[in-house]
């Protein structure tokens, strides 16, 4: 019977995917009133009731490894709420939310043991509609066989970019192409500080930034041009698929007071021996874990052997960069972490073939690195600083590139 009442509950969650929208037809975005929704304990379980102005489709599904609930919903503004002042539950250990993907917008929430889904409705609450969510403990052993995210060509996890050729190294001959990675978005907010948000900051600065970098003639393409959740596999896709000849990760996170202050600068370190580092590496690369996209896979023998003597020759293109960005901006009179070139392992760092480096802006942790990431006078300097740095940098870049052919 438990099997039974689950495939029906997927069924109804699928369907409108599929053809008809038992939620009723979608007509304009959905707009969430957090005054009305919640998610909370309940006496057998968990609660998501969330409150909207209109009915939408949606579908609910479980990951696990850790264990969570993924609600996937087409086109809920969430702008208006925030996980902390939604979430009520001793049950839940983290909640996101906001937008997945164009189109549609996702809810995490990590829970403290296996779940299953007890019941699930959208009663119509007077213009709009009510989503409302049953959770109840279950055995490890069925929620293991249940959990895992519905195969759905819609939803498929993104492709590699197709590359027919290999790119030749830049010489000088043609524009540099700069791929800048805002971090964070969407459902995943990134740290927080009052009303700052992370993912807000690094792509209004990464726009700033394009800008700046436009003007002395190179060629900018951001992986996320709003605020929208972009997995961290896609970002490096994005990067080969522009045919990058560089990638910059720009991030602004949030650690103890005396571990982090000031700008850093990480290079690609598969064991990271800085706490800092290793704390950040995982608070970025979870961000995947929690939003529902697990890229984890095993790389057999040969394309290891590949990628390791790609490095070869991208490693200390990458190492040259790291201490241009980190020359420039001490140039420029701006504040550097006590080491300003460190080396962790963030995932968008991982592409052999491209020389990549994120730039942490500064640490919302810090009330002074606040101030400074969101003065104008202090963005232009790193912008400028930054330019400089890659400036110089693909100069000697393309130096080496053109006797290396030689």
């Amino acid at each position: 019977m438990r099997r039974l009442l689950g495939m029906l509950f997927a069924a109804l969650m699928l369907a409108p995917m599929t053809g008809g929208l038992v939620a009723g037809e979608l007509t304009a975005l959905a707009r969430l009133d957090p005054t009305a929704s919640s998610v909370a304990d309940s006496a057998e379980g968990l609660g998501i009731d969330l409150t909207i102005d209109q009915p939408v489709p949606y579908r609910v599904f479980f990951l696990a490894d850790p264990p969570r609930v993924v609600v996937d919903f087409r086109e809920v503004e969430f702008a208006a709420a925030s996980p902390a002042a939604l979430d009520r539950s001793a049950r839940v250990r983290w909640l996101g939310f906001g937008p997945y993907r164009e189109g549609w917008s996702r809810l995490v929430a990590e829970l403290d043991g296996p779940y299953r889904l007890q019941s699930a409705a959208e009663p119509r609450v007077g213009g709009g509609a009510r989503i409302s969510l049953r959770l109840v403990p279950t055995s490890a052993e069925d929620f293991a066989a249940s959990a895992g995210a519905p195969e759905d060509p819609d939803w498929a996890v993104p492709e590699a970019a197709p590359v027919e050729l290999p790119k030749r190294r830049q010489d000088g001959s043609r524009p540099l192409v700069v791929v800048l990675d805002p971090g964070h978005g969407g459902l995943d907010p990134g740290a927080e500080a009052g009303n700052l948000r992370e993912a807000h900051l690094t792509l209004s600065f990464a726009r700033e930034l394009a800008e700046v970098l436009r003007r002395d003639g190179m060629i900018v393409e951001l992986t996320r041009g709003d605020d929208s959740f972009v997995p961290l596999e896609s970002r490096i896709s994005i990067a080969r698929a522009a045919g990058a000849d560089l990638f910059l990760s720009l991030h602004a996170d949030a650690l103890e007071e005396g571990i982090a202050t000031g700008a850093t600068i990480y290079k690609l370190a598969l064991d990271a021996s800085e706490r800092a580092a290793g704390l950040l590496a995982e608070r970025h690369d979870r961000a995947d874990l929690l939003a529902g996209v697990d890229l984890v896979n095993q790389d057999d023998v040969l394309a290891t052997v590949l990628m390791d003597m790609t490095r070869l020759e991208t490693t200390p293109r990458t190492d040259r960069l790291a201490a241009r960005l980190a020359e420039a901006i001490a140039g420029a009179g701006i504040r550097l972490h006590r080491h300003p070139v460190q080396e962790a392992a963030f995932s968008v760092l991982k592409a052999p073939d491209i020389p990549s480096v994120l730039l942490e802006l500064g640490f919302m942790s810090s009330p002074a690195d606040r101030e400074r990431l969101v003065d104008p006078v202090w963005r232009a300097a790193m912008a400028e600083a930054i330019r400089a740095a890659i400036a110089e940098w693909a100069a000697q870049d393309a130096a080496e590139a053109r006797l290396v052919r030689k």
